[in-house]
């Protein structure tokens, strides 16, 4: 429910600093290159600080880009979102997803797995995706979780079948639906898949706490060195 109100409290203060067109959507949103923006929402791409400061025109204004050290913006593209439809259609799935995770997991473990699943689908966008292109949304995360569930599933020897139809159906909406980033999508199951088989196959004991960070951390590790990797290439 904090996770909820996060992101829809976020909405708000995007919706009043102008939406997809505003600089708070221009500064959170995930793009791997900084771009000349304009307050219409167009925006010159390819184009540096100074030459967007010195001989734009007089309204725009430079958006860092995560090459530029905007690197927040891998967590932050998370909170935001480009409508009612948008935001409504990602709560409602994590209202329906997130309880049931959350009281198997526990809090801490949940945001664990919420927060990674979001990061990798942030590095697939980075790696997969256009280096202009705007990338906001929770599905990323979203997407985790349902990756998350498949696997506790699998593990209890529950009925994964319905589970896999669920992701068969959003594969499907993923892949033919305009607009939206398969990238974050794929990133944030694969992602929320290994935080789950990190946290429900590590051996029972008195160590299990620490195995469970140690593994988490592995993850963690592996996105961020993933980023490193494809920021040294642009």
């Amino acid at each position: 429910m904090v996770l909820i109100g996060v992101n829809v409290v976020v909405f708000l203060m995007a919706l009043a600093s102008g939406g997809t067109a505003g600089k708070l959507v221009a500064y959170l949103g995930q793009h791997t290159l900084g771009r000349c923006e304009l307050p219409d929402g167009r925006y010159f791409p390819g184009v540096t600080q100074a030459v967007c400061e010195g001989a734009g025109p007089s309204s725009a204004y430079f958006a860092p880009g995560v090459a530029d050290g905007a690197l927040w913006q891998l967590l932050s593209n998370g909170f935001l979102h480009a409508s009612i439809l948008h935001i409504g259609l990602n709560m409602l799935a994590l209202y329906a997803l997130g309880p049931q995770l959350e009281v198997a997991l526990g809090r801490t473990r949940f945001l664990a797995l919420y927060v990674v699943s979001l990061l990798a689908g942030s590095t697939l966008v980075l790696w997969a995706a256009d280096e202009n292109t705007l990338t906001l949304g929770a599905s990323g995360a979203i997407f985790g979780l349902l990756g998350a569930t498949l696997v506790i599933a699998y593990k209890v020897g529950g009925n994964v079948q319905q589970i896999l139809l669920w992701v068969g159906l959003n594969a499907l909406i993923t892949f033919t639906v305009p607009y939206i980033s398969w990238q974050g999508h794929l990133g944030g199951f694969l992602g929320g898949a290994a935080v789950a088989a990190v946290l429900v196959y590590s051996p029972r004991g008195p160590r299990r706490s620490v195995v469970q960070a140690a593994g988490l951390a592995g993850v963690v590790a592996v996105l961020a060195a993933a980023v490193v990797l494809r920021l040294l290439t642009v």
